[in-house]
């Protein structure tokens, strides 16, 4: 049974659990995936007392827009502000954001532009860097991309309606060579992908970040102020699989400069893109370190 807040723009189901006077933790999952890739890692969280938050990125589960007209938008800044805007309406304070690749994006967005309620973040999978569409991509991580790439086309955008699960499939296989997951873990997963503004809001977000489509002026301030990224101001681990196959291990190496509060990057041997489902123990691990 879900909860529910109220935001601008969203209501936004989300999943608590853990001791209700614990230390506050926001959890928050990547595309393509939804809350439950943390199941493996709340156990290891609720024995360190701390109260776990999950939300449902927009797009994603019983997660609605509030408003039919609101433009269905994927891009990093408008997953910053729900993020923001998801931890305001919880009144909650000293958190500690967690995110795994879009998560990971809106951390990063909340730790520099929004940091007033957030005490540290545990970013997964995903550097910081600017938003810059222009900005360069060496050829190997634009081979990886490939698939943001294809939703330019409109083959991909039919694959993003028609075959999202065959889709993603091949993309959990591909992202993490070395895992074997459970096909119930999948379609579980896979099942708040039917939310009907996933398509949208997941080919937007990939056409935006390149530039090829406008984004929503409401978010317009905080692109402008992403295009040079500002630092984050938060206390920060970067924890990155060494064998990831989307976003490489190498595309978080050098970024110390861009993190104002103390700063380290952990690499996982062995693990792909999706640590929280790969390596709880070690996901729950660097929650709890920033928390000491």
């Amino acid at each position: 049974m879900n909860d529910y807040v109220d935001t601008a723009a969203l209501r936004i189901a989300y999943d608590v659990s853990g001791p209700p006077d614990g230390r506050p933790v926001v959890a928050v999952h990547g595309w393509p995936d939804d809350i439950h890739c943390w199941d493996g890692v709340l156990p290891y969280l609720h024995r360190a007392g701390c109260r776990v938050h999950r939300p449902y990125l927009r797009g994603f589960g019983p997660t609605r827009f509030r408003s039919a007209d609101r433009r269905r938008s994927g891009q990093i800044g408008a997953l910053g502000r729900d993020l923001a805007d998801f931890v305001e309406a919880l009144d909650l304070h000293d958190v500690v954001v967690a995110g795994h690749d879009w998560g990971a994006r809106a951390g990063y967005v909340v730790g520099a532009l929004f940091p007033d309620r957030i005490s540290a973040l545990v970013a997964i999978s995903a550097g910081y860097s600017t938003n810059r569409p222009d900005s360069a991509v060496p050829y190997p991580l634009a081979h990886a991309y490939w698939y943001e790439w294809y939703m330019a086309t409109a083959r991909g955008r039919r694959a993003m309606t028609e075959d999202r699960r065959g889709f993603c499939r091949y993309l959990w296989s591909t992202w993490s060579p070395g895992w074997s997951f459970a096909d119930a873990d999948f379609e579980q997963a896979a099942e708040a992908w039917d939310n009907p503004d996933w398509a949208d809001i997941t080919v937007h977000a990939y056409l935006h970040r390149w530039g090829e489509a406008p984004g929503d002026p409401a978010y317009q301030d905080i692109e402008d102020r992403l295009a040079d990224p500002p630092p984050v101001r938060v206390p920060t681990l970067v924890l990155h699989g060494e064998q990831d196959g989307d976003n490489r291990a190498g595309t978080t190496e050098g970024q110390e400069g861009l993190f104002a509060g103390p700063y380290e990057r952990v690499l996982l041997p062995g693990i792909g893109h999706f640590p929280p489902r790969e390596a709880p123990r070690a996901t729950a691990d660097a929650i709890q370190h920033l928390m000491s």
